[in-house]
């Protein structure tokens, strides 16, 4: 394929978030083809302002993914719930073929969502520390051990590559529309935007 057939993420149904996705051959690593599509997902990511995009979520069942939690995502969370879900600043980690190590058996339980199931959250446990192996692209290094909400974004976005979405973990009980609230203001008048 000459070009990557998403500028946005793909929502829950598009067959492609359901697939297991093949390895990136170690010949096509270092081609044009990938860095266009690593190109194409880091954009995505920062054009939605969110903290991670596995290449299905664009269309593109490779074994890809891109991490990073800036520094001014701080301000969009309450000082108590930054340091409760263990948040901190990610730089921007590129891996393809990435293999997911579980460091630390503790499981954190917070409220996640997903670009690809776009509107809702639900609360997921996932394993407070893990260590990511793969191909590092754009001074990515080839290993990372994460904590805490970076772990969680982790093992969120190889999830992807398995064809496995969050609500398939989720506590189903605190599945939720995350704006119920303006909605019912809205007294039923509003709308869910899926481009930006």
């Amino acid at each position: 394929m000459s070009e990557p057939p998403y500028r946005y993420f793909t929502q829950i149904g598009d067959p492609v978030l359901r697939q297991r996705a093949e390895e990136v051959p170690e010949e096509r690593i270092d081609s044009p083809e990938i860095d266009q599509i690593v190109d194409r997902m880091v954009k995505v990511l920062r054009h939605y302002d969110c903290v991670g995009v596995a290449a299905p979520q664009i269309g593109i069942p490779l074994r890809i993914i891109v991490m990073e939690f800036r520094e001014g995502k701080r301000e969009q969370y309450k000082p108590e719930i930054y340091e409760e879900r263990k948040m901190s600043t990610l730089p921007l980690a590129v891996f393809v073929n990435p293999e997911l190590e579980i460091v630390s058996g503790q499981i954190n339980k917070h409220p996640e969502g997903c670009m690809s199931v776009r509107g809702y959250s639900a609360e997921v446990g996932r394993f407070d520390k893990v260590r990511v192996r793969g191909v590092g692209k754009l001074g990515t290094p080839s290993e990372m051990e994460l904590e805490g909400w970076n772990a969680r974004i982790a093992q969120h976005e190889t999830d992807h590559l398995n064809g496995c979405i969050y609500v398939d973990r989720m506590d189903v009980s605190t599945f939720q529309c995350v704006n119920w609230e303006l909605i019912n203001a809205a007294e039923g008048r509003s709308a869910l935007w899926f481009h930006k």
